[in-house]
């Protein structure tokens, strides 16, 4: 009769095989993936060069378009037709591009996030495409073609310098370069690496299942040692900075609200993304004419909003990245009937340009969160920056679909980890209220 091990013999439930350590050290050792790693550390520099003057040249012709020439012309903001004939040539420019250049200008941004190096064929018509949509004033952000950019020019350097170009190495290589130009964007490497992770979808659905409760517990733990810490007047020794700038306190409304708010944002987008990729088959079966009519669509509600509301058309038309700061900086400048027209009409032109346009899915979806945050923030218990934070978490979840990424993104713009577990149960009840209701059409 054998005798049962001992405690002691018996291998940790968590821990690691043997196998996978073995597997994992012959990796690192190995002389292939060492010389991958010195190369993907070289390959940054010129990448994120190439990332900030891509940023820089779009950041300038969007200033000259929406500030410079308006006040050449003796008006304080854009008159309400100016993005009509800015959004014109942007479809004009994009439908050409989509039809005749190879890569058709990267891929559909209603189809969410992708990685992938791109072709050295393929990055004139992304740029270009890029250069077309984001500073006319299609309501998209600049993440997708810096991240086509980034992968892209990886490879041309790989086949510049005549490395082998084997799977592992383009797989590596991509990653790597869209990492480098992604962080430029957003400012910081975490948030770069995160991403990436989640879009690349390692691990597949498990990740998702593995990670969701594990997130979800990690928000209701911080919020059961924030209530424990004030309650008792004790501390555990966490491992946080004093910041000087005050930040507000979590109380059980905030918590309540943010739970209402991911509901209502989800129910909310979800029929923007699905309208988006509808609207993604249509453009596809003839593209230039029907690029010309997103466009033009999302001009229209640009136009409107300013009718509607004497406000600017920029606050509708572009990507929201630096209305954003303004609407936080200032939301009491901002009226009820504004918050609403800008939900409303940003909205519908985010579905248009997502379908028909080229750039990423972030800032407006960020923006658009934001606005439902400070729209909701005077309900009785419900602070402004809870509003806010749970807000953009919630938007960025349900859009882009990648709740870690949204929770990081989230607490690193607002610059403080004390938002944190609002921030963490609106992304993930958001992200599961989106997976329950029915998927939206696939995009070709």
């Amino acid at each position: 009769m054998t005798e049962p091990r001992s405690r002691s013999d018996r291998p940790a439930s968590g821990a690691p095989q043997p196998q996978e350590a073995d597997v994992l050290r012959k990796i690192l050792r190995g002389p292939g993936y060492l010389k991958t790693l010195v190369l993907c550390a070289l390959i940054g520099i010129p990448v994120s060069l190439a990332a900030f003057w891509f940023l820089v040249m779009l950041h300038e012709l969007q200033h000259t378009l929406w500030d410079d020439l308006p006040s050449a012309a003796g008006w304080d903001t854009p008159p309400w037709w100016w993005p009509i004939p800015l959004l014109l040539i942007a479809g004009v420019g994009v439908g050409l591009v989509v039809k005749h250049l190879p890569g058709a200008g990267g891929h559909v941004p209603a189809a969410g996030m992708q990685t992938g190096g791109t072709s050295s064929a393929a990055l004139p018509g992304v740029v270009l495409a890029a250069l077309f949509s984001l500073p006319f004033g299609a309501v998209l952000g600049p993440e997708a073609p810096l991240i086509a950019l980034g992968g892209g020019l990886a490879l041309v350097f790989r086949d510049l310098a005549q490395l082998p170009a084997t799977a592992p190495s383009t797989v590596l290589l991509g990653a790597a370069g869209a990492a480098a130009a992604i962080s430029a964007i957003f400012g910081n490497p975490l948030i770069a690496a995160v991403l990436l992770i989640e879009v690349a979808g390692v691990g597949g659905p498990q990740l998702f299942a593995v990670m969701l409760p594990a997130l979800l517990s990690s928000g209701i733990g911080s919020l059961v040692f924030t209530g424990l810490g004030r309650w008792t007047g004790l501390s555990t020794g966490d491992l946080t900075l004093d910041l000087s700038t005050p930040i507000p306190r979590l109380d059980v409304g905030d918590v309540l609200w943010a739970l209402v708010i991911a509901v209502a944002l989800a129910l909310f987008l979800r029929p923007v993304l699905s309208g988006a990729r509808l609207i993604a088959a249509y453009v596809a079966e003839r593209p230039l004419v029907r690029t010309v009519h997103c466009a033009l669509g999302a001009a229209v509600c640009a136009a409107l909003y300013t009718l509607a509301t004497g406000r600017s058309p920029a606050e509708v038309a572009s990507s929201g990245q630096g209305t954003i700061g303004a609407l936080a900086a200032d939301p009491q400048a901002w009226g009820v009937g504004a918050l609403i027209a800008v939900l409303l009409f940003k909205g519908v032109g985010y579905a248009l340009c997502l379908g028909g346009l080229r750039g990423g899915p972030v800032f407006p979806a960020l923006f658009l969160g934001a606005v439902a945050g400070v729209l909701l923030a005077p309900l009785p218990g419900l602070g402004l920056v809870p509003g806010m934070a749970a807000g953009m978490a919630a938007a960025a979840a349900t859009m882009l679909r990648l709740p870690v990424s949204s929770v990081v993104l989230v607490v690193l713009l607002l610059g403080s980890t004390a938002m944190m577990p609002v921030v963490i149960l609106a992304a993930v009840v958001a992200f599961v209220v989106t997976e329950l209701l029915p998927a939206p059409p696939a995009v070709a």
